[in-house]
């Protein structure tokens, strides 16, 4: 069960979505706890890299927050590379494909490499290299520039080619869950982007694995209930058992892979 100064952080956060700043005494008011409370909890926040500290109060951090992409990718490989092979059983050939940032998106990618004829829409450079061995294969890419050391293209340029094209799937990862659904990215760009994606897709598949859920990061949108179709490695537990059950039907556990 979360601590009443975890409930109070999560709230904290969620107002600082809302208005980007709260303030040290309106947070105190509204919460209906002392300032030196609120000053505690916005302290914790900082270290953690969610808020950032401003004149009477924090504003929400959208820094370059999340791990080197390296290192993130050697996070619970075996359940990507599970989820990256199931996804990639939905793909028929010949099917046009979005394919967002982020490491379980390229293991879909990886996994992909035995089909034939696709139209690949991505600003995700390492999946575009996966896809790239089958030259049967049309990859359609972002100008502007590439930000490293993840290789991806988060500017307005990767927004406006996903607002262009209308694929069949959409497959997309996160940085996080919260505990109400919502989903998590470390920039606003990121989340602008993954939401287009879903929605300019026939079917939306979110890819993620179990480390995601729980996961702090700053910019919100969309939720769980929204996407279509959602693969992960194992069910959840505690806080997102009642949202994993509001969209069972949705929710693909994907088989361990050997090594």
């Amino acid at each position: 069960m979360a601590s009443k100064t975890e409930i109070r952080k999560k709230l904290i956060v969620g107002l600082a979505r809302q208005r980007n700043l709260v303030t040290v005494d309106g947070l105190a008011r509204h919460l209906q706890v002392s300032p030196q409370t609120i000053r505690r909890d916005l302290n914790g926040l900082c270290q953690e890299n969610v808020l950032r500290r401003k004149h009477g109060g924090a504003e929400l951090f959208e820094g370059p927050l999340n791990q080197p992409y390296d290192q993130r990718s050697t996070t619970n490989p075996e359940a990507k590379r599970a989820i990256g092979e199931a996804a990639a059983k939905a793909v028929p050939d010949g099917a046009t494909i979005f394919i967002s940032i982020g490491t379980t998106p390229e293991m879909v990618a990886r996994a992909l490499a035995s089909k034939k004829g696709l139209t690949v829409v991505t600003n995700n450079l390492n999946a575009a290299m996966a896809l790239s061995r089958e030259t049967s294969n049309r990859i359609i890419l972002p100008g502007g520039e590439v930000r490293l050391p993840d290789r991806d293209i988060i500017g307005d340029e990767a927004l406006a080619l996903f607002d262009n094209y209308r694929a069949e799937y959409g497959i997309f990862g996160v940085g996080g869950v919260d505990t109400d659904g919502s989903l998590l990215d470390f920039h606003s760009s990121e989340v602008r982007i993954r939401e287009k994606i879903r929605a300019n897709a026939r079917v939306s598949l979110l890819v993620v694995d179990s480390t995601k859920f729980g996961r702090a990061a700053p910019a919100a949108g969309g939720r769980l209930s929204d996407v279509d179709r959602i693969i992960t490695d194992k069910p959840a537990a505690g806080a997102f058992a009642e949202i994993f059950k509001q969209v069972a039907e949705r929710i693909e556990y994907a088989p361990e892979v050997a090594s």
